[in-house]
């Protein structure tokens, strides 16, 4: 298999690692982090004007018609930087409104995802469900032409700025998806930080009118396009996993290389060198194993297939990125676990990448199943 980007691919990676280097460095994003939304609305801007949010986007709605494989390069520079802007989760939405969206609603939606107006959240996880994305408790009644919605959304990555949430909801044919307005009336959401320091939110839906063109798709028809989109996410988030581990890997490398003890560099111990050979193998494992996932999510023979290397893939990142974050913190010392050293943060980002759309445990059981 090839490794490789190609000339245009690399080419927009590069692009993206210059502007995170000058504009996006580790204080930058601190300010961001620390500021009232907790994300940038001009690295927002940027990321559109750069064409990141049409990637994926088909070239009728204004993007390029770009897949996963394409997405790799931006991805592993998103994970270097630590970018916490909510881009991943409006990627997401946007596949959906892609597949299931009625001819009005791609052209409602997709274009002002591209130009950086119009920010999505998909509303999936329920108290209990786990990882089953069919455990959809929120209830749906029909309200003359349109739907009341009831229900609660835990841990919806994105929600605090998004403009639309992507809400699931059980109907007596299935599960279905609305688009609900983040600011409609009974949408309340309990913004929080997490571990990682993106935004997220509960999102309590008490007696939500929305009308009948609120429905992406058939009625109880959306749980395939759902697995479909998470699939495709969890493959950007694995290459996303593989910036960050590099970066690990680079910077635990340079502070070994200068730290001194017993009048030598510590690089110079035999032993650590070991470590940091494994950090670096495991590193280009995960590369090969998000390299595969998102050459399947572009061209699936079948959804047994793609789900197959997902899993395998997210088995092969989770384990590697605990490998490799718990041995830079232990390689860098007492500092490495300080707010003051951005390998600290990366080890958070990629314990919460290593749970994130399902942990090993849940993959490794998706995986023998299929």
């Amino acid at each position: 298999m090839d490794f490789e980007h190609s000339e245009e691919q690399q080419l927009l990676a590069d692009s993206v690692k210059k502007y995170a280097q000058k504009s996006y460095d580790f204080e930058s994003r601190k300010k961001v982090v620390n500021s009232k939304d907790g994300w940038s609305a001009e690295t927002w801007a940027t990321f559109a004007d750069m064409g990141l949010l049409g990637l994926p986007v088909a070239d009728e709605f204004g993007g390029f018609g770009g897949g996963a494989v394409d997405l790799m390069g931006v991805m592993e520079i998103i994970g270097e930087a630590l970018v916490v802007e909510p881009y991943v989760p409006t990627l997401l939405g946007a596949r959906l409104v892609g597949r299931l969206g009625s001819a009005a609603q791609k052209k409602a939606i997709l274009p002002a995802v591209v130009e950086g107006k119009l920010r999505l959240a998909l509303a999936q996880t329920e108290a209990g469900a786990r990882y089953d994305l069919s455990s959809v408790g929120t209830q749906v009644t029909k309200a003359g032409d349109g739907w009341t919605l009831d229900g609660e959304k835990l841990v919806v990555l994105g929600a605090p700025a998004a403009d639309k949430l992507l809400v699931s909801a059980r109907t007596p044919g299935g599960i279905s998806l609305f688009l609900v307005d983040r600011n409609a009336g009974g949408v309340t959401l309990k913004a929080y930080r997490t571990l990682d320091e993106v935004r997220a939110a509960d999102v309590v839906l008490k007696g939500v009118k929305v009308g009948a063109d609120a429905l992406l798709g058939a009625e109880g028809k959306a749980l395939e396009a759902i697995e479909e989109a998470v699939d495709f996410a969890s493959a950007l988030l694995c290459a996303e996993g593989v910036g960050a581990m590099k970066f690990a890997c680079d910077t635990t490398l340079e502070y070994l290389k200068t730290r001194k003890q017993f009048g030598v560099t510590i690089g110079t111990f035999q032993a650590l060198q070991h470590r940091m050979v494994d950090m670096y193998v495991a590193t280009e494992q995960a590369r090969s194993m998000a390299c595969l996932a998102c050459c399947r999510v572009d061209n699936p023979a079948d959804a047994r297939e793609r789900a197959h290397a997902i899993s395998a893939a997210k088995v092969k990142i989770a384990d590697a990125a605990r490998l490799v974050s718990q041995e830079a913190i232990q390689l860098h010392g007492g500092m490495g676990m300080t707010e003051e050293m951005k390998v600290s943060h990366t080890f958070r980002r990629l314990t919460m990448i290593a749970q994130q759309f399902g942990d090993a445990d849940h993959h490794l059981g998706r995986f023998a199943a299929t």
